[in-house]
């Protein structure tokens, strides 16, 4: 199964420089790194990223991280990815822009 990542600009750039990362602060402070399905990735960003340009949307394989990804009840009741390690580059399968166009963030299909 894909799940996604909201990265900005600077923290996709540091990712790849570097091969992993723990995160935006938010990850760091909770513990670990957030991730969105296909379900719930357009509330995430509108809500913790309304109206920012320069957004990257990441994609990975939750069999990728097995061992390492649990999933949680969070906002709502529903289930979230959360990854207890590093997220890595080799974990990621697509990473594509999401563009801002007129104020709303465009989406690419997900599979």
């Amino acid at each position: 199964m894909a799940i996604h990542k909201i990265f900005r600009a600077s923290e996709w750039e540091a990712m790849q420089s570097a091969g992993e990362t723990l995160g935006a602060p938010v990850d760091i402070a909770d513990g670990f790194v957030h991730f969105s399905t296909a379900e719930t990735l357009r509330e995430t960003v509108a809500r913790h990223f309304a109206g920012e340009d320069g957004l990257w949307l990441v994609t990975a394989e939750e069999g990728r991280m097995a061992g390492d990804l649990r999933w949680e009840v969070s906002r709502g009741g529903a289930l979230f990815p959360h990854l207890y390690r590093p997220f890595r580059l080799t974990d990621v399968i697509a990473a594509r822009p999401l563009p801002l166009v007129d104020g709303r963030h465009v989406f690419p299909e997900l599979a």
